[in-house]
């Protein structure tokens, strides 16, 4: 097993963070103490959103001034928005015909298999600011339990636990995103930090067939957020990458991404000359141009690319494979609730495109629309750079790849459907 992470937490995290970001930061935030009262209840829905810059981000796991040091984690919950105003309606309680029942059988399973310190460091409440503190860096201090603090039966209900959660391919993606993380750390001598067992679970609130309540997991280059109201599941934010993302272990290629890359440039390749002047911002790529990933829950960013309604029913029907690449990772049930949504407003989905067209090129797209957003962004060779013979400091490629998926308009986390439950169960506080 690799070496377990040390005692300290994120909630200790965010206060170093609070007390190395100065005094002004502290201030505006209330001091260390509102830092205190936000990790126990993080659920606000009155917020004014955190403008966020539009161009290429520098530095941090996947956001505009992004990583640890972004104070937007400590702010009420807002969501992505197109101006800072939410757009109301989108999303209601109601019947979806999800079965929620094997997963949620199989959190509790899961809970019941922890021992009692276990569990202490693994269960928050449904408000718990835990839910907004994950990262994709490897370097990250994460709650939970890892897979390396775990026995093998504690593994296999984890494993019970995604495979209740996710399809066949989101439960291969999530296996095969660990052993490209082991086997680069292998390669180049690192597998403390690099490894296939520093993936982290919590579960938010009490598994259950009427309440609210969900589960995480944390870890390098994936991450999944998954809320569970009755029959209703929302299965973001989600971040899931690799470096490298195709690999030889042990004889066998094993790789990621692939499905999305493919589908990036099929619908691309589709448009007219005319049409690509409008989906491609630029004909070059940053190393890094992701918006919205860790730490940037209430960016704000205007509508910029290619509009649905300028397609035609071909390109259409590509622009939906590519959303089902990503929303297809979740169970079947929960994937065609979603991409229900998702054609309801396919006429207002835009994409945007930076980069090259070419089957090896590096780039990035950003699907944004009210009910989904989706960025896949190929990024400079980083710290696993010569487990495939590239140098940190080289152009970007496809061998670097990260990706998310979030729902816009306060819906990440389950959190307008949240809002909407306590408004209706008033008697209801955790």
């Amino acid at each position: 097993m690799t070496e377990q992470r040390t005692g300290t937490n994120r909630r200790a995290f965010m206060k170093r963070l609070m007390i190395a970001s100065g005094a002004t930061a502290v201030a505006s935030m209330g001091g260390v103490a509102t830092v205190q009262a936000i990790a126990d209840d993080g659920t606000g829905t009155g917020a004014t959103p955190s403008a966020t810059p539009t161009a290429a981000p520098t530095g941090g796991p996947g956001g505009p001034g992004g990583g640890p040091g972004n104070l937007a984690v400590t702010d009420d919950f807002f969501g992505l928005t197109t101006d800072g105003t939410k757009i109301d309606g989108l999303f209601t309680i109601h019947s979806e015909g999800v079965d929620t029942a094997p997963v949620t059988a199989a959190a509790k399973a899961f809970l019941a298999g922890l021992s009692d310190a276990q569990k202490k460091e693994t269960q928050f409440t449904i408000h718990s600011l835990e839910w907004r503190q994950w990262c994709n860096i490897d370097s990250y201090e994460r709650n939970g339990v890892s897979l390396a603090d775990l026995s093998d039966d504690q593994r296999a209900l984890t494993t019970a636990l995604l495979k209740a959660s996710l399809s066949a391919d989101g439960l291969e993606t999530t296996e095969k995103i660990r052993k490209l993380n082991q086997a680069a750390g292998e390669a180049i001598g690192n597998t403390k930090s690099f490894n296939d067992e520093a993936f982290y679970f919590t579960v938010m609130g009490e598994p259950s067939a009427t309440a609210p309540w969900g589960w995480q997991i944390d870890g390098h280059h994936l991450v999944i957020n998954y809320f569970v109201l009755g029959d209703q599941v929302v299965m973001s934010p989600c971040f899931w990458g690799s470096e490298p993302t195709t690999m030889q272990i042990d004889g066998t290629t094993v790789s990621v991404c692939q499905d999305e890359i493919k589908a990036g440039l099929d619908f691309i390749n589709s448009l007219t000359s005319e049409q690509k002047a409008v989906a491609i911002a630029s004909s070059d790529k940053s190393g890094e141009s992701m918006v919205a990933g860790a730490f940037a829950d209430n960016t704000v960013q205007a509508y910029t690319g290619i509009q649905g309604s300028k397609l035609t029913a071909a390109q259409r029907t590509k622009l939906l494979a590519l959303v089902e690449s990503f929303v297809g990772k979740a169970k079947a049930d929960v994937a065609r609730a979603k991409m229900k949504e998702v054609r309801k407003h396919l006429a207002d989905t835009r994409l945007t495109w930076a980069g090259g067209t070419a089957a090896d090129s590096a780039f990035y797209y950003r699907v944004h629309s009210p009910v989904i957003w989706i960025e896949l962004d190929c990024q400079a060779p980083g710290p696993l750079a010569g487990a495939y013979g590239a140098e940190q400091g080289d152009p970007a490629t496809q061998m670097h790849v990260h990706a998310v998926v979030r729902t816009p308009n306060g819906n990440d986390y389950g959190k307008e459907l949240l809002r909407q439950h306590y408004l209706t169960s008033p008697h209801h506080t955790h």
